[in-house]
């Protein structure tokens, strides 16, 4: 992936976790992953689609019977002078002993069934309730 933009953001866990961020709980790695930065809400959105593929990479890999060690996801993407967004990417790096092939059908079902790409990809509806 490029250079990240202001927006850019990166969640990483076990072999694969470094650098600086706030340590999230998580259910596949007992120290937790790193996620960040998370400073306005295009990063959290960003970050939103980064620990939702780093999670499911983890669930798909243990249903698939693929070892993973660890694994860092980069997510990043624009928006346009209104503030709408012109798309978001994201690049993820799994450490593995899995033969290439298999690896390719991890990230293949994991950016089939990734719930919040799914939902971004398909729209939603956001409106405020209340006065």
């Amino acid at each position: 992936m490029a250079d990240p933009t202001p927006f850019g953001v990166r969640a990483a866990s076990g072999t694969l976790r470094e650098g600086e961020g706030v340590v999230l709980p998580h259910a596949w790695t007992e120290e937790g992953v790193l996620a960040g930065p998370a400073t306005n809400g295009a990063q959290l959105l960003h970050l939103a689609v980064a620990l939702c593929v780093l999670n499911d990479t983890y669930r798909e890999a243990q249903r698939l019977d693929v070892p993973v060690a660890g694994v860092r996801v980069t997510t990043d993407g624009g928006f346009d002078d209104v503030w709408t967004s012109t798309g978001i990417t994201y690049d993820i790096a799994v450490d593995t002993t899995a033969p290439a092939e298999t690896l390719g059908l991890l990230l293949e079902v994991v950016d089939e069934v990734a719930e919040i790409p799914r939902v971004l990809r398909a729209g939603a509806d956001v409106r405020r309730e209340g006065e």
